[in-house]
Formats: C-alpha cells, sequence, structure tokens
C-alpha cells in the first residue's frame, strides 16, 4: 500500500516551517498513523535525513502525546480516538494524509509535530489539586459518597490532557479541559475545600492564556475520552458559585 505524506518541518520555535512530501511503498492497512511516521522515518534515517519529530508514549490512547492535525483535524477523523489508535483501515480510500502540529496560539511549534503544551500545565497549577495537610490523609473509604456521584467523577477525570480540544476551536478556548478538571473535583467530597479558589484561579488563566468559547463544539468529537459539551457549562457554573461564595453565600 502507497501512501503519501505532506509533513510539516520546522528545526525550531523560530524557525520558519514548510511542508515535505514523502512517500510511505509498504504502508499496511493495519498501521496506526504513529506507526506509519515510525515506518517513515526508518526510511530517512536509512538515507542519513533528519527523522520527522513527533510525540508519543503508551500508544494506548492513555497519555495524551500524541496529538497533531492529520487533514485539518486534531488526531484524525475518526471521532473520540487518539492519533495513536487511529488506523488506515479507518481511512477507505485515502492515500495522502497532511500532518502538521496542533495550532493554536497557546501551544506554539517546538519542533517539527511537537508543540509546547504547557499551557495546560498552568490550567492544573492554578486548581488542579487537592490540598491536605501532612498526617490528615484519611483513608480512601472514611469519606462516603454516592456511587453515581463516583461514577460521574470518573467520566470527567478521564480527560487525557491532550490539547486536541484546544486545536479543534476556532477560538483556541481550553474550556473543555478546564471544564473536565472543574467537574471531576467539585464532585470529590477531599477537594470541595478547595472549590471556589480552583474556580476562581482557573478561570483567570483561561482568560490570560486561552481564547473564549463561543459553543462551536468542534471540541467534542476530537475529545478521546468523550467529554461531554456540558463540562462548558460547568465552567461558568463553578465561577458564579465562587462568587457567590466571595460574597456571603454558599449553595
Amino acid at each position: 500500500m502507497r501512501v503519501e505524506l505532506s509533513v510539516w518541518r520546522q528545526d525550531g520555535p523560530r524557525a520558519e516551517g514548510r511542508f515535505e512530501s514523502y512517500t510511505v511503498e509498504d504502508a499496511t492497512a493495519e498501521m496506526s498513523l504513529l506507526e506509519l511516521l515510525d515506518r517513515l522515518n526508518d526510511t530517512l534515517v536509512e538515507e542519513g535525513r533528519e527523522p520527522v519529530v513527533f510525540e508519543s508514549d503508551c500508544r494506548e490512547g492513555v497519555c495524551g502525546m500524541c496529538g497533531f492535525l492529520v487533514n485539518g483535524r486534531p488526531h484524525g477523523p475518526a471521532d473520540h480516538t487518539p492519533a495513536c489508535r487511529q488506523h488506515l483501515r479507518v481511512f477507505p480510500g485515502v492515500t495522502h494524509f497532511r500532518l502538521e502540529p496542533l495550532r493554536a496560539g497557546a501551544f506554539p511549534v517546538i519542533r517539527d509535530l511537537v508543540v509546547d503544551r504547557s499551557a495546560l500545565d498552568e490550567l492544573i497549577r492554578a486548581g488542579g489539586t487537592v490540598d491536605v495537610a501532612p498526617g490528615t490523609a484519611p483513608d480512601a473509604d472514611s469519606v462516603l459518597q454516592p456511587h453515581a456521584r463516583a461514577e460521574r467523577a470518573l467520566d470527567f477525570a478521564s480527560c487525557i490532557g491532550c490539547g486536541a480540544c484546544v486545536a479543534a476551536c476556532p477560538n483556541g478556548s481550553a474550556m473543555l479541559f478546564a471544564g473536565a478538571k472543574l467537574a471531576h473535583l467539585s464532585l470529590i467530597p477531599a477537594a470541595s475545600g478547595q472549590r471556589a479558589q480552583r474556580a476562581r484561579a482557573m478561570s483567570h488563566v483561561l482568560d490570560e492564556v486561552f481564547g473564549p468559547c463561543s459553543l462551536y463544539g468542534e471540541c467534542v468529537p476530537t475529545c478521546p475520552a468523550g467529554i461531554p459539551l456540558e463540562a462548558i457549562a460547568l465552567v461558568g457554573r463553578e465561577v458564579l458559585r465562587a462568587a457567590a461564595v466571595g460574597a456571603g453565600r454558599d449553595d
């Protein structure tokens, strides 16, 4: 199976990027997009040329490292599927792929298909943690929680932080990512103490670093974890709740 690739090459953050054309002559339908890049890089190295730089780790759809644009769409055409799990067999009749880094103002290109996604880390540092005083952490089963509430928290916690939602959004918004974190932690008893503070801090980073959300909804189908659009509404709810708490009222 012959596959033609147009791959974005960029030597560094300040270098001018360009597309370069390659051909993989022995691709198979079972190959994932990352395995296709592996095969291309094997050929480039054998020829003494620079391999394409891209990120990957677990290759099981869990780590969130393998994010890039495939024919203009984060991860590729299959909904709710990371690039490492998108195989050539799901592209019937497609023999040309344009691969480029995630395009978002908050994600500057480092090299080739690798971008700096530390802006998401800023959101986590702002409020994606739980404060527990040393020596006071309760046993896991000492704070009871309804099963349905725990399952709902786990659904939001499934976000893998790949950044596809930001790249898919025409405004470069991270509301889906932030909403998943706020919703997850608001449902956990151990994290309730910082709920208002967390919402204020994360909304500040959203305003400073990312674009506004206009509810296009492009983020949802590209999310490998299937985080629902409801997560975006939960950001506003948590911010309003934080304002009420600051005004001396709590719900």
